[in-house]
């Protein structure tokens, strides 16, 4: 049996070039992505978004599948929009908020 913890490593270092598309600040470094798991070529991601209504939904959605797809151990990206845990300010990573803070924009 194959060790899966390198190809999810290198699937969460990917996820770390998918950019909010009005923030450039990283999926993960916003904390969108809930749970990450790979088994036999599926990704499955839970994904959170700061609103509801939050227009690029469908952009980010596809800049995810579209970058994980590039991986050569990725043949599906299956996507889960949840709204438990609800996001807030509190799930921004540090690097970001930095980067945040950077730019004038109140982390």
């Amino acid at each position: 049996m194959r060790n899966v913890d390198p190809v999810l490593s290198r699937l969460w270092n990917a996820l770390r070039e998918v950019e909010d598309p009005e923030i450039p600040i990283s999926v993960v470094g916003m904390g969108l992505i809930v749970s990450l798991r790979y088994d036999a070529g599926v990704v499955d991601i839970e994904l959170t978004f700061t609103a509801m209504g939050c227009p690029a939904m469908d952009f980010i959605q596809d800049d995810i599948r579209d970058r994980l797809l590039q991986e050569p151990d990725v043949d599906d990206v299956r996507i889960e929009i949840v709204w438990d845990p609800v996001w807030t300010r509190a799930r921004i990573r540090e690097e970001s908020r930095a980067t945040m803070r950077s730019l004038g924009i109140v982390a």
